[in-house]
């Protein structure tokens, strides 16, 4: 089985096609996107960091307030979202996608 994974990974390797599949798939480096990046992956982690408590409690209010049972309940899960804090994946994510664009040719 490793025998047959390194045949396949030495012809992928030479296969002219898949290099240039490859090197389309990688993003181009430009100002964009590392602020989109950023913007996405970030900035809502560091809010989430600074402002937990206001969130909370204001998802808490509105849970509490909203006439329709569907908003109520959106209200509940975001009140659940913020009170989890920073989402450690999404910036791992995130910092692992700034690394790819960082390193793409």
């Amino acid at each position: 089985m490793k025998e047959k994974i390194k045949v396949i990974k030495e012809r992928l390797e030479q296969d002219p096609k898949f290099q240039k599949a490859l090197k389309s798939q990688k993003p181009k480096k430009s100002v964009w996107g590392v602020l989109g990046i950023i913007l996405f992956f970030f900035v809502p982690e560091l809010v989430t960091f600074i402002w937990q408590d206001e969130l909370i409690h204001w998802a808490h209010l509105h849970s509490l307030t909203e006439p329709l049972e569907m908003q109520r309940w959106l209200f509940e899960m975001m009140e659940s979202t913020f009170k989890d804090g920073v989402s450690w994946l999404n910036l791992l994510i995130g910092s692992l996608l700034l690394l790819w664009l960082v390193k793409s040719k």
